[in-house]
């Protein structure tokens, strides 16, 4: 099926505000968290939505995760430490993460090193997840080949009896992961494609920040 116009002629002239390196704080993940605010004012669906990119013996792999938390030890998310990601973690640590918030003309760029976090933080969040969610955590065998849809609507309805009228625990094969963050770059949209870039490089100082060509 041809598109109704070339994909190539697809086009969109961003704003002009200014993303000034020395108005930045010095810390990279205060300077994301201020990025992170301006998207959730602008009501931008799921902000919290990233890429998380990993290394295998095939190349590159990419998917979409939630961020659940940040601070100044990195970005948290959650899965299954059996699925693909997991493992590709275990085999190569370093990884990417692409905060992508095209509403308000912004992205922010990660590399860092994964790790996972403790069992306490884990459980803890586990905890406040609806309680479906903590079902589903156990019906699905993350990354694994499913033979059909029912097969996982039957383990779901297994589990949801088996935990029917108390708590439910947190799997031993979930929990979180923190990603360390070595390089931060904040990214603003502006005319005829001449955006701001400011790269944080994470140096034996703290921090050190650069502007970047677009």
């Amino acid at each position: 099926m041809i598109p109704s116009a070339p994909i190539a002629s697809l086009r969109q002239e961003y704003g002009d505000a200014p993303l000034d390196p020395a108005s930045l704080p010095a810390d990279p993940l205060a300077a994301f968290l201020a990025f992170f605010e301006s998207a959730r004012a602008a009501e931008v669906p799921e902000p919290n939505a990233m890429t998380l990119a990993t290394s295998t013996t095939d190349g590159p792999s990419a998917r979409i995760v939630l961020l659940k938390g940040v601070d100044d030890r990195g970005f948290t998310f959650y899965t299954n430490y059996a699925s693909a990601k997991a493992k590709e973690l275990a085999a190569d640590p370093r990884c990417g993460l692409v905060f992508s918030w095209v509403e308000i003309q912004r992205q922010v760029r990660v590399r860092g090193v994964a790790e996972k976090v403790s069992r306490e933080e884990s459980e803890a969040y586990f905890r406040v997840r609806p309680r479906q969610s903590q079902l589903g955590a156990w019906a699905s065998a993350q990354s694994e080949v499913l033979p059909s849809r029912e097969v996982l609507e039957a383990e779901m309805r297994a589990v949801t009896e088996r935990f029917e009228g108390r708590d439910v625990p947190i799997p031993p094969h979930w929990g979180g992961y923190r990603v360390v963050p070595s390089v931060v770059e904040l990214w603003q949209g502006r005319r005829s494609r001449l955006h701001d870039r400011v790269r944080y490089t994470r140096i034996a100082e703290g921090w050190k920040k650069d502007r970047l060509s677009p």
